[in-house]
């Protein structure tokens, strides 16, 4: 079944739906409260070209769903999908910042206090997030000093020799050596920590008063003064809250941003109490919609859309699935599910969560503020550099005798394994930045075993003879991923072309010794941290990643493809089935005889079964 009628028999429940390419990959997610009406939009939008649109239709070979009761799941699951995915045409979170909490082991025999950024489900009780980070720590470091609990790794399950410096300079109660403390008074450290953690200051004066005057009874004045300092701290801090908060106990995030060429900065404020706690900065120079497009107006209307979009990917990977989410959520413009999103953030926390578009009074200026924050952020990423990144350009001229500034560079690299699935990589940088749009892939096809000369000079060959055919213009620099071989192998190429004059330099691996072609018996050797030397490395690096995966995936696609069919009576189709069914050749390998049966004869199950574990039935 072809990609267009499979669409054409979606149902219309709700949902995730999927596209993959050719190699087998998701490249976008998406919800839909109807699945076919959705999906079957993406047809409309490609032919009227819409730029985004039109790219990953172009791209997509296959489609998976997935069925939920309702929009509230179909949210979620995408979330989940995206984060496990990250798809290309999806706009992805960068950040993965996340705000500490504190953590109480309430299930340890002595418990003790942590800061930490991961919650599990282990019997611990944990507060926060808190704004900004270091706030946790200097919480964690008041209950060491006020209430004696350490967050040491010594063993308190059972007791030792002796006790560690926290105890001689009073910053913990000394539960790992018998005699220093009793679990009474160490449970009335813990719960005082509890109180004070939850914000019951009130109760926790109180508390701590009795226990005071109760000592004082006794003439335990060493205790009696402990519990007296930790008595001024709980009210200090209950002075400072009722402060805050009769300025204004409202808590929200607000969210502004600044969208220009393309790129896109984000701004995020933390409000507690009133006060800005903290910031955070995101930022985007290559969002997925900005592929190529032969319709500049349809890009243009494409990308008017793009903050708002952004906008609904960030909020629902910010908050989806984290244990604190605030009440309120202020942001500068609308975008489609917002209202679904709320509700789910409401059911899932167990408080309103409300997601706003202030257009008018105190909230819009917070928006506002964080908008003008924003491009101040976008101008310090993106305008900033432009004078470092000329510098740069000027300085690559000068070491490779460039006639010109290098505005685009083109770099190539081999990929194989003994010969084996020969490929090459294109990367591209442009304009100070890689372009990835403009990346190509190339199967090696007229060379046999291990000969990486000649694998470049192919290459090369045909990426320059199709700009020549095309009346194309060459880039400023050729830069190859090798020595001198890979370099007269390039140069072959290009003079067989006709271009004789074409920059050209290569980059040897280890030595890190850079050859410009005529110039070979004076290598350019730059210092370890010379820009130009990192800018050099930078695009050869990626274009030996960008080699090595496509490599990668035609080896996959060799074994899955060879590997079955050689065992007897699996043949195309059985094999297709296999893996649609089981969804690799990993998972074929690790079923039952008994799994494979149910998709195909036993006899060839049996058979398949006994090809995997050869080894296994030998022993045995």
């Amino acid at each position: 079944m072809d990609l267009y009628e499979k669409i054409r028999n979606l149902p219309t429940q709700p949902g995730v739906y999927l596209y993959k390419n050719a190699e087998g990959e998701v490249i976008y997610v998406g919800k839909a409260k109807n699945l076919r009406s959705r999906v079957r939009s993406y047809l409309l939008e490609a032919s009227q070209a819409d730029a985004k649109t039109g790219s990953l239709m172009r791209e997509a070979v296959d489609l998976d769903f997935i069925l939920v009761a309702n929009e509230h799941e179909a949210l979620a699951l995408e979330n989940n999908l995206i984060k496990q995915r990250k798809p290309r045409f999806n706009i992805l979170l960068r950040d993965d910042k996340t705000y500490p909490y504190v953590k109480l082991t309430l299930a340890d025999r002595y418990p003790k206090v942590f800061v930490t950024r991961r919650l599990r489900k282990d019997g611990s009780a944990y507060y926060g997030p808190y704004f900004p980070g270091n706030l946790a720590y200097r919480v964690a470091e008041l209950i060491h000093r006020s209430f004696l609990i350490p967050s040491c790794k010594v063993d308190l399950s059972r007791y030792h020799p002796r006790a560690c410096l926290q105890y001689y300079i009073h910053r913990c109660l000394g539960p790992c050596v018998e005699g220093l403390t009793t679990p009474e008074a160490y449970a009335h450290a813990v719960r005082d920590t509890q109180l004070f953690l939850e914000g019951k200051h009130a109760e926790l004066e109180k508390a701590l008063s009795a226990r005071m005057l109760e000592a004082a009874e006794n003439e335990q004045f060493e205790a009696a003064a402990r519990l007296r300092d930790q008595v001024s701290t709980v009210r200090q801090l209950s002075e400072k809250q009722r402060i805050a908060t009769a300025e204004q106990s409202d808590e929200a995030d607000v969210f502004g941003f600044h969208f220009e060429d393309g790129a896109l900065a984000v701004n995020l404020f933390h409000m507690r109490s009133g006060k800005i706690v903290d910031r955070r900065e995101f930022f985007w120079d290559e969002l997925p919609d900005a592929l190529e497009s032969e319709d500049e107006a349809a890009e243009a209307t494409a990308r008017q859309a793009e903050p708002n979009d952004v906008l609904s990917a960030l909020l629902k990977q910010l908050y989806i699935d984290q244990h604190y989410v605030p009440r309120s959520i202020l942001v500068p413009v609308e975008f489609t599910d917002r209202e679904s999103l709320s509700a789910l953030l409401t059911e899932r926390t167990g408080h309103k969560v409300e997601i706003a578009v202030p257009q008018r009074g105190e909230k819009r200026s917070l928006v506002d503020l964080a908008g003008q924050n924003a491009k101040q952020s976008f101008t310090q990423r993106f305008r900033v550099l432009e004078p470092s990144r000329k510098a740069i350009q000027e300085a690559l001229a000068d070491a490779l005798m460039l006639p010109e500034l290098p505005r685009r560079i083109e770099c190539f690299d081999i990929s194989h394994i003994q010969g084996a699935e020969t490929v090459a990589s294109l990367v591209v940088w442009e304009d100070g930045k890689m372009n990835k749009a403009q990346y190509r892939k190339f199967k090696v096809m007229t060379v046999l075993g291990v000969d990486d000369f000649a694998s470049m000079r192919e290459v090369v060959h045909r990426r320059y003879s199709r700009l020549k055919a095309e009346e194309r213009e060459l880039p400023s620099l050729i830069l190859i991923d090798g020595g001198l071989g890979q370099l007269h192998a390039a140069a072959d190429a290009l003079e067989s072309l006709g271009f004789t004059t074409q920059p050209l330099a290569s980059i040897a691996k280890k030595e890190e010794v850079i050859y410009v072609y005529g110039n070979e018996d004076e290598p350019v050797v730059l210092d370890r941290r010379s820009p130009v030397l990192h800018l050099i490395q930078m695009i050869r690096d990626e274009s030996h990643r960008f080699a090595i995966g496509y490599h990668r995936q035609r080896r996959a696609i060799r074994d899955r493809k060879s590997e079955l069919l050689d065992i007897p009576g699996v043949g195309a189709q059985t094999r297709q089935r296999l893996l649609t069914h089981f969804g690799s050749l990993r998972e074929v390998q690790q079923a039952s005889a008994e799994s494979l049966a149910a998709v195909v004869s036993r006899k060839t199950a049996d058979a398949i079964w006994k090809h995997f574990h050869a080894e296994q039935t030998a022993k045995s």
